[in-house]
């Protein structure tokens, strides 16, 4: 059985309801790691579950480097107007803008596939994943543009 700190600090680490997380932490019998890598896994099956689910709302989110010589504008879309106005899918939206500006991308499937500039060992297609297990609905990149002089 794990305890409430336990709960407490793998719900910190990853935004997921209390009842994942002691689920989670239940079946890797503890083990913070492993109850962080089920719930990886979990909100991967969740994105794949909601994929074919319409995106009528959403935000068009920029971004202009200090220097005012690189920005970015992204349109992330997602199912309802109440997510669109969170800030789980708000610091979603900026931390994209940051990556297009950061990094050249042809597609949109380019861009998923990058590694995130902020922890190399996620890809944009996975901080998209987390913020969709953590709201509960579909949210796809449905275009950016990048400017650079």
């Amino acid at each position: 059985m794990p305890t409430i700190e336990q709960i407490k600090e793998l719900r910190a680490i990853t935004g997921i309801s209390i009842s994942e997380c002691k689920k989670a932490l239940e079946e890797a019998g503890n083990d913070l790691e492993k109850a962080k890598a089920l719930l990886r896994q979990r909100g991967k099956e969740i994105a794949e579950k909601k994929g074919a689910r319409e995106t009528d709302e959403g935000l068009v989110v920029s971004y202009v480097h200090g220097n005012g010589k690189i920005g970015s504008m992204v349109q992330v879309r997602c199912e309802t107007d109440f997510v669109a106005r969170s800030q789980d899918f708000q610091a979603l939206c900026h931390e994209l803008a940051l990556q297009v500006a950061s990094m050249e991308a042809d597609s949109v499937e380019d861009l998923l596939a990058q590694e995130y500039i902020k922890d190399t060992l996620k890809t944009i297609k996975d901080i998209i994943q987390e913020v969709i297990a953590k709201v509960g609905e579909n949210i796809v990149i449905d275009k950016f543009v990048r400017f650079a002089i």
